[in-house]
């Protein structure tokens, strides 16, 4: 039985990949970045060989732990985690728990990340090669801490299976997984500095860790090694306890699960709540507006960019802190202005089948425009006052402020103007509704970065009047350019938005069918 389902899982596996040719892309992209990173894990491993017992004890038990944290927490993110062995479809089968158990958790390796995780792990026997002991006990460690690292992904997925089949759960997960992968830079210096700064600490919490859950299992090689075979062997009763507890857990949920499969159905809601829309007047725009502005707080797609805004103050410090000149923060307020007015380019690709509503009901193109740009304005304009003023309690330059200010509203006025133009006159390959914000499907790349690219190359040449103003003001030195700047970005950008929004209206209304047929083409 456990053969058989590891046959279903490569069968499962391998239909998949003659549905769709990008599929094969997409494994072959994978593919090649994972072999990079194990490559790169092996080469450390053998190099550790080398190099002085206690500094390979910490490097693989650190290794090992982040590993088994990452199994455990990467299942709850992943919104398309793997579910071709699904326990929900095994319910109306009779196959007995121990050989589910055993097939559920050896498919596990069958993918990407778990051969991956399977050669680095069986590296560490190269790193304790120096004596036959130290390598058995690598090699029974690392088979413990890989399958560890297997059934706890299960325990994970099976306790939040009814979790992860609600859409609110998925969302939230994706937004939340964009945190650190935005931060990637700072946190990826700060640990790189940690470690160069502190070794002795370093050492100290893989001697601890190698004593707990997360590291016993990577531990036995070097206690070996270095002649503590008691250690070894208290080390080893935790580890395949650690198993032993977590393969209890998956047994209970997944009995559970199999009795009571997840329900990704909703419950009923009144009716009577208006939301949004009752804050709007009764008109077209009004409409327009508050649908869209839903939008901005309900589809992930959308509140992407919101979770990406307030970290983007994070990074522009920490920059200025490794160069030691925090002006680069002043930045902050231009960028988000430039960021959340030309997410709207691509309003109507986002829409897309849906579209067909805003024709069927007869919109106006420039009550549509309109009405898509408030619902951005709504928010961008207080996020981009507090973003561009905020920096200056900082750095204290505060003659800088009205310049600054008045680019950032330049920027974000007429950014509005221009997508509203741009979205009604071309549609891009966007991420579909309910799909994840990570999701980029198949579709004319070079017409996609043509449009986005060109877009911003008029974006620029629009807001030279007050870039020129800011150059002259750091020029000369007086701050009378700088006022004058807070008074030309409102006004040329106010008159600039108006007119993308005419110019968009009279686009949409010629060409509103044609955009149509391309969002279902996209599709």
């Amino acid at each position: 039985m456990v053969a058989h389902l590891l046959r279903l899982k490569l069968a499962l596996l391998r239909n998949g990949l003659r549905r769709s040719p990008w599929q094969i892309v997409g494994l072959v992209i994978g593919g090649l970045y994972a072999l990079g990173i194990v490559i790169m894990c092996v080469a450390v491993l053998l190099f550790l060989r080398l190099q002085d017992p206690l500094i390979a004890q910490t490097v693989v038990v650190l290794g090992g732990s982040a590993a088994l944290i990452g199994w455990g927490i990467v299942p709850v993110v992943a919104a398309a985690a793997d579910l071709t062995l699904d326990p929900a479809r095994f319910t109306t089968s009779a196959i007995p728990m121990p050989q589910l158990l055993a097939g559920l958790a050896l498919g596990g390796l069958i993918g990407i990340p778990g051969l991956a995780t399977t050669v680095v792990a069986l590296a560490t026997v190269g790193t304790w090669s120096r004596g036959v002991l130290p390598a058995a006990g690598a090699l029974v460690g690392a088979a413990l801490g890989l399958l560890s690292c297997v059934v706890l992904s299960k325990v994970v997925t099976t306790a939040t299976a009814s979790l992860a089949a609600t859409r609110r759960f998925k969302d939230a997960s994706a937004l939340a997984f964009m945190v650190p992968l935005i931060l990637m830079g700072p946190i990826a210096a700060g640990l790189t500095q940690g470690a160069a700064g502190s070794g002795a600490f370093l050492t100290g919490l893989a001697r601890t860790l190698s004593w707990t859950p997360l590291g016993a299992a990577w531990s036995l090689g070097g206690d070996l090694e270095t002649g503590r075979a008691g250690d070894a062997a208290l080390k080893f009763l935790i580890a395949a306890a650690t198993l032993a507890a977590l393969a209890w857990c998956w047994k209970l949920l997944l009995e559970r699960a199999l009795v009571t499969p997840p329900y990704a159905g909703s419950s009923r809601r009144t009716g009577g709540r208006m939301g949004l829309f009752a804050l709007f007047p009764a008109t077209p725009t009004g409409a327009i507006a508050a649908r869209s502005l839903t939008y901005w707080f309900r589809d992930p797609r959308y509140s992407g960019s919101l979770v990406a805004i307030p970290l983007l103050p994070v990074v522009l410090a920490f920059q200025g802190s490794q160069t030691g000149n925090f002006g680069v923060i002043m930045v902050a307020g231009p960028l988000t202005a430039f960021l959340l007015a030309w997410s709207i380019s691509s309003d109507v690709s986002y829409d897309n089948t849906a579209f067909a509503l805003h024709l069927a009901a007869g919109v106006r193109g420039v009550h549509d425009r309109l009405g898509r740009a408030l619902a951005c304005l709504a928010f961008s304009l207080p996020t981009v006052l507090v973003l561009t003023a905020g920096p200056f309690f900082l750095t204290g330059d505060w003659e800088w402020l009205p310049a600054i200010l008045g680019l950032s509203l330049g920027i974000l006025l007429t950014g509005l103007g221009l997508a509203s133009v741009v979205s009604a006159r071309y549609t891009v390959a966007v991420p579909l509704p309910g799909d994840s914000p990570f999701k980029k499907p198949p579709g004319n790349v070079a017409q996609t970065l043509a449009v986005q690219f060109g877009g911003m190359g008029v974006l620029l040449v629009l807001t030279l009047p007050e870039a020129a103003l800011i150059i002259v003001q750091a020029v000369t030195g007086d701050p009378a350019f700088g006022w004058a700047n807070l008074a030309l970005g409102p006004l040329l950008g106010t008159a600039l938005f108006v007119a993308g929004v005419r110019l968009g209206g009279r686009w949409l209304d010629a060409r509103g069918p044609d955009l149509l047929a391309q969002l279902t083409v996209n599709r």
